[in-house]
């Protein structure tokens, strides 16, 4: 968005702990692959898990973001 928020869908409630986290890094290593070359400092500042229609749940993005980097 106008913003820079990035969302999107990483599985189900019925798939596996493990499933959602490869998933979930997966989806994180798309976002910093399509970081433009102008984009300075620190990239993803938050990440943050949420089923529909229920409050989200803030996660260490360094977890996600170390492995990408």
């Amino acid at each position: 968005d106008k913003n820079g928020n990035v969302s999107g869908s990483i599985g189900k409630a019925s798939f596996e702990p493990s499933q959602l986290e490869e998933n979930a890094r997966a989806f994180v290593d798309s976002v910093v692959r399509a970081k433009p070359a102008s984009a300075k400092g620190n990239y993803i500042q938050a990440v943050t898990l949420a089923a529909s229609m229920l409050p989200g749940i803030p996660l260490e993005a360094s977890t996600y973001t170390k492995a990408s980097a």
